[in-house]
């Protein structure tokens, strides 16, 4: 996230009950190295790209706020508003799929549903 883009897609993740075993699916399909994201008593983990190292996704495990996610690779699209997103969302039809959430010092977040029944998160970056 460190070319910030409103509008872009500024990260993807993939929430599942097993993520220890579809990070190491991923490692040998894609050729990513993955990195621990302590979680409290587990860990999450940040995948890189094997030839310079950038981080380029996340895998997730079920559990905590993760709770209920769908197993799908979720896209999370850089908003300069947060609030004023999530609220054009519910206005449009759509839904709060997962209220507002801290990521600390990378800004909030939350997940929207369309009104066609797609997930999509929304992360507003922080900029000072």
């Amino acid at each position: 996230m460190s070319d910030l883009k409103y509008g872009a897609i500024g990260w993807v993740d993939l929430t599942v009950p097993n993520a220890g075993e579809l990070r190491d699916f991923y490692s040998a399909v894609a050729g990513w190295s993955s990195q621990d994201v302590k979680m409290g008593d587990y860990a999450d983990y940040t995948m890189r790209a094997s030839a310079d190292g950038e981080a380029i996704a996340g895998v997730c495990h079920a559990r905590g706020s993760n709770t209920g996610m769908p197993a799908q690779w979720l896209m999370y699209v850089s908003v300069p508003d947060l609030d004023a997103s999530l609220a054009e969302c519910v206005k449009r039809g759509g839904k709060v799929y997962r209220e507002k959430k801290s990521m600390g010092s990378y800004g909030d977040f939350a997940v929207i549903q369309d009104p066609a029944g797609a997930v999509m998160g929304l992360i507003q970056p922080k900029t000072a």
